[in-house]
């Protein structure tokens, strides 16, 4: 399999440094939307899809005034949709025929009607919640006009035992799709949520979608995570419980494993940028890099 690392859209909220760590206490952050492209020996499989078309054309009905203006404020271009980054690779929308989502935010599930002949692949209580709609901010997080259209769902049962992946539960067949993808639940923020692991070449990546939102929050030695952030992920989650469970596992996982195994997050700008830096290194050589932390990013927004 080949990764392609994608950006799908930049979220500026307000607050610099309070959300993103990086320096200066004035103007914008910027929150990243981390896709992925897998390109299989059959077909193209998109991990999350960040921000739509429709998002960019007629962004009022289609997102939340909550965080389209005051919260996440993204910078809507339709250069930067996951449709037309496909393009630009050589490839167009009818190759990708199948989509993996973390979650169904709509920063995550925006570009969902840009690939209809797409099957969607998520874990069952994820959709059932989005479905439900029960309380106000899940109305706000979850927009149906965004998915209302598709009729391609796969559904998984959040598993309960049997086999594990580095001692985590998970989903390893997936309909029509070859082994190494497999669901990992990370339940907590939302009440469906799930990492997606990628076996390349014998090393895994995990996307761990929104179960922590900055690197610092990996690091097993000083744990941190910018007060905005923190703020946003207690406003967001669903169980908070959960949330701190599955991240401290993920703690463990990053200290153990971390020669097999590389995480990230959906919104972090600086793991975006070193996982772009080594798409661009040969294979062999990019298997054998680790996430080098650096402390400060440059990020174009």
């Amino acid at each position: 399999m080949r990764i392609h690392h994608l950006n799908c859209t930049t979220m500026c909220p307000p607050g610099r440094r309070l959300m993103d760590g990086r320096k200066g206490v004035s103007g914008p952050a910027a929150l990243v939307c981390h896709c992925l492209l897998v390109e299989t020996d059959r077909s193209l499989v998109l991990v999350d899809t960040g921000f739509g078309l429709n998002d960019v054309r007629d962004p009022r009905p289609r997102l939340s005034p909550l965080f389209l203006n005051a919260l996440c404020r993204p910078r809507l271009h339709e250069g930067m949709t996951a449709i037309r980054q496909i393009e630009r690779l050589g490839f167009k929308a009818s190759d990708v025929t199948d989509i993996l989502l973390t979650h169904l935010d709509f920063d995550h599930a925006g570009g969902l009607d840009d690939f209809p002949g797409a099957r969607v692949h998520l874990l069952d209580a994820e959709y059932q919640a989005a479905v439900a709609q029960t309380t106000a901010l899940d109305r706000r997080r979850f927009r149906p006009q965004q998915w209302m259209h598709q009729t391609n769902w796969v559904t998984y049962p959040t598993p309960k035992g049997g086999e594990r992946w580095y001692g985590f539960e998970c989903v390893r067949e997936l309909s029509g799709l070859p082994p190494e993808l497999l669901f990992v639940p990370l339940l907590g923020h939302t009440l469906g949520h799930a990492g997606i692991a990628l076996n390349v070449g014998g090393r895994w990546l995990l996307h761990a979608g929104d179960a922590y939102f900055h690197h610092g929050e990996m690091d097993p030695a000083r744990r941190r995570c910018p007060p905005g952030l923190r703020f946003y992920q207690t406003l967001m989650q669903k169980d908070a419980r959960l949330r701190h469970y599955n991240q401290e596992r993920l703690r463990g996982l990053a200290m153990r494993h971390r020669s097999e195994v590389t995480i990230f997050c959906a919104h972090d700008a600086m793991e975006f940028e070193q996982m772009e830096e080594q798409e661009k290194v040969p294979a062999d050589s990019a298997l054998r890099m680790m996430p080098i932390v650096q402390p400060e990013s440059t990020l174009r927004i």
